[in-house]
């Protein structure tokens, strides 16, 4: 092995500008729309119902192979997994991480050509709820692993001779990790300081990675690090694939959580790591292309958790409610309670209808669900949390109790307070709700910035803005009309959702219509007044996007309970879960409708400015803060370790 030369002095995380950051992650994305799209059209006044209704359907085999599997796991969930132990361990035991491997846990969405069990995303989903509701932590590592780490990008961005060196071993023995977030850098990837410097056919990796989900316990890692442009070579953020046991690579620290205890996550450096150039994924500069397109199905895994929980949620919720008596009857009777337990039960309904349907668009390959899976996993990360709080409130004392303290004094082990902690993470993990809203956002508003956005633009010459200005006319003429009347105000339409003897949930779908186009005035409305700030209204913009994630889910819930009434799986009661959670959701979008326009969005920026220079420092008086000393973030700076390695490969 040939020893470096030449090699450049390593930077910091480089200093951007907000607009320099804005313009990488715009490189980043994908830019055009080659496939149809439900959820974009949804935001532009377009109730594409076509799109979606018929309920799409996976081929029988798929089904056969994803059934079979199913149960299988099911039998090793049943039997093999204590989630107790592992909550009190905060560690998975090696011989059920290897019991998972001889399953084919670890392959269920790599093709069979490779070893993988080859699942559609909707099994593979089915498979991680139902594996999350068995331990969350085992949910999080078959998720890390597949949805993020390295056989998805090599699936949709590697050379054949990667996919045949790595995805044998990823299907049956390897565990991956994904590698992006630092210390000092999490969504504003512009300022990612880890470096791959070229040094003949290989890179030189240098920096450290932050809360590497399986970084632990990996045997590959995805790591997104800066390539210095030079001679013959472009640079920028780049993925390559790297051995988790190279030379140089050291696993300095797990780290501990609120929740999801036995997940192997931690902090792993990189000192002067070689990593071959028939490792990078991609050509220099697509890594975040590459990270952002991998999560375009990837974010679909955590929804599908959270479905998971919410069913078990019901299913606590409905035993102790029947049996938990108060003032002569059962606690279910009382109107407060049973509200929460209706909004446990319709929510929960309507996530697995986006889930799946979500998923099976995704395996059909025939729409582009960037925006219908970010609003999966907006929506499900937000209810999914909901519902979890729910079920503690309906268990009162006892669900603020641990699972072993209620089995130490003779009652049911039900660990309700362990799944609220375990699902706070997930409106963080995998862009936090605060993110999701403007990558979401970003995308609901792409057909006006295609044809409005050098109007707006400070950089762009007057010529330029004349031009956009004329495009704009031309666009907004013929779409502006579209928006004053439509189906939904035709009180026939969508006819087939009122079956006899069903509830009818027509009436919801010309709502989600109306609604529809009323959220594209809004949004037309907003542009035209704000203009160039209107990507400083970030309240404004989540109350779009959540409104847009509401009449999501109202649809698939529809959809869904059309569907189950059609094959004859509990139609009627699909029927009446669709129609609560419909009735459910449009409480909550007149509301946001209302906030959009009527809310506290300039007086809370000036609170933030005097919070920010000390005017309120005398309202945090008398407290005693027991944080201890230390920095706010870690260093960072490249170079060797000092500390002891960490890494744990299973075996």
């Amino acid at each position: 092995m040939s020893a470096p030369h030449n090699i450049p002095q390593v930077p910091k995380a480089p200093k951007v500008t907000e607009r320099e950051a804005r313009k990488v992650a715009e490189a980043a994305r994908e830019q055009d729309w080659r496939k149809p799209s439900f959820a974009k059209e949804l935001f532009l006044g377009r109730f594409r119902l076509d799109l979606i209704h018929p309920h799409p359907l996976p081929p029988p085999d798929d089904i056969r192979r994803g059934e079979e599997f199913l149960a299988r796991l099911r039998a090793f969930c049943e039997t093999q997994i204590d989630s107790a132990r592992i909550e009190r361990e905060a560690k998975i035991p090696d011989e059920v991480v290897n019991g998972l491997k001889q399953l084919g846990a670890l392959g269920m969405k790599i093709e069979t050509k490779y070893g993988g069990l080859g699942l559609t995303q909707v099994y593979y989903n089915k498979a991680l709820a139902l594996v999350g509701s068995a331990s969350p932590a085992i949910g999080a590592l078959l998720s890390a692993h597949q949805s993020i780490g390295v056989p998805q990008p090599l699936k949709i961005f590697g050379t054949q001779e990667q996919k045949d060196a790595f995805l044998p071993r990823l299907a049956t023995t390897d565990i991956s990790a994904f590698l992006l977030t630092e210390p000092d850098v999490g969504s504003d990837p512009a300022r990612l300081a880890t470096t791959a410097v070229p040094d003949g056919n290989d890179y030189l990796l240098d920096g450290v990675k932050l809360w590497t989900t399986n970084g632990v316990v990996a045997d590959l890692l995805v790591v997104m690090a800066r390539v210095p442009a030079s001679e013959g070579h472009p640079g920028g953020i780049t993925a390559f694939v790297v051995e988790a046991d190279a030379p140089g690579v050291t696993v300095e620290h797990r780290n501990a959580f609120m929740g999801l205890r036995g997940i192997e996550n931690g902090v792993t450096r990189f000192h002067q790591v070689r990593v071959p150039a028939v490792n990078r994924i991609g050509p220099e500069g697509a890594g975040l292309k590459i990270a952002l397109t991998t999560l375009n199905t990837g974010r679909l895994s955590l929804p599908a958790m959270c479905v998971g929980a919410g069913k078990w949620s019901l299913k606590i919720a409905r035993e102790w409610s029947a049996v938990r008596e108060q003032w002569g009857r059962p606690v279910a009777q009382h109107e407060a309670v049973g509200a929460k337990i209706s909004f446990i039960a319709a929510t929960t309904f309507a996530l697995e209808a986006i889930v799946d349907l979500s998923s099976q668009m995704a395996d059909e390959d025939r729409n582009d669900i960037r925006i219908e899976a970010a609003l999966a996993k907006l929506y499900g990360s937000e209810m999914g949390w909901l519902i979890a709080d729910e079920l503690v409130q309906i268990r009162g004392g006892r669900g603020f109790e641990t699972a072993e303290s209620l089995a130490a004094r003779g009652e049911r082990a039900v660990p309700a307070e362990q799944m609220l902690r375990d699902m706070r993470i997930n409106r963080i993990f995998e862009g936090s709700t605060e993110i999701m809203h403007l990558l979401i956002a970003r995308e609901a508003v792409d057909a006006h910035l295609k044809v409005a956005g050098d109007i707006i633009d400070p950089e762009k010459a007057l010529a330029d803005k004349a031009k956009a200005g004329a495009n704009a006319a031309g666009f907004y003429a013929r779409w502006l009309p579209q928006l004053v009347t439509g189906a939904g105000q035709l009180p026939l339409t969508y006819g087939e959702f009122k079956p006899a003897g069903h509830r009818d949930l027509s009436a919801h779908l010309r709502y989600v219509e109306r609604s529809s186009r009323k959220l594209a005035r809004s949004t037309f409305y907003a542009m035209s007044r704000w203009q160039g700030r209107m990507e400083t209204k970030q309240g404004f913009l989540g109350r779009i996007v959540d409104i847009g994630a509401e009449l999501f889910a109202m649809s698939a819930a529809c959809v869904r309970a059309e569907h189950l009434r059609g094959a004859g799986e509990h139609g009627r009661e699909a029927y009446q879960l669709a129609d609560a959670f419909c009735e459910q959701a449009r409480i909550r979008v007149e509301e946001l409708f209302t906030r959009l326009w009527s809310n506290t969005d300039d007086l809370d920026r000036r609170v933030v400015d005097g919070v920010l220079s000390g005017t309120y420092t005398w309202l945090e008086e008398g407290v005693i803060d027991p944080s201890g000393d230390g920095p706010w973030i870690a260093d960072a700076t490249p170079g060797p370790s000092a500390e002891e390695n960490r890494h744990r490969p299973v075996r």
